[in-house]
């Protein structure tokens, strides 16, 4: 008798369809109007967890912080900042070290944080990230 066994990769899913189910309201500061992320309770969940995310490294106000990146689900040419998509579809990622700028699709894992308080920054911040694929 035989016994074939066939291993299968296990692979964790990327965050980014989880990220896209928040809703918004409007809120106020010094500066007039602004909108505020509401997370669903799957974001919720998802706060403090180690996860991974995948996506295109996007060049912040024309510069490159090889620790300090913005990471989009989208290219370039529809990402938050130049096109289509919504700001749920962009990170900021805080890298355990240093990476090099490349316009093809990375992959990361690091902590989740949320942020529905600062408004110079993204609400969803990825720290003590490594890069995982290039």
């Amino acid at each position: 008798m035989i016994f074939i066994s066939v291993g299968y990769a296990q692979t964790v899913p990327s965050v980014w369809r989880d990220l896209s189910d928040v809703t918004y309201k409007i809120g106020q500061d010094e500066f007039g109007e602004l909108y505020i992320p509401v997370f669903s309770d799957k974001i919720k969940k998802l706060e403090g967890k180690v996860v991974e995310a995948d996506g295109y490294i996007i060049p912040f106000e024309g510069m490159f912080k090889p620790e300090h990146i913005i990471l989009s689900s989208l290219p370039l040419a529809e990402c938050f900042f130049c096109g289509s998509g919504g700001p749920e579809t962009v990170m900021e990622v805080m890298m355990k070290s240093p990476i090099k700028y490349t316009s093809k699709r990375v992959k990361v894992k690091g902590t989740l944080t949320l942020n529905d308080k600062d408004p110079e920054k993204l609400m969803y911040i990825l720290t003590d990230a490594q890069l995982l694929a290039n």
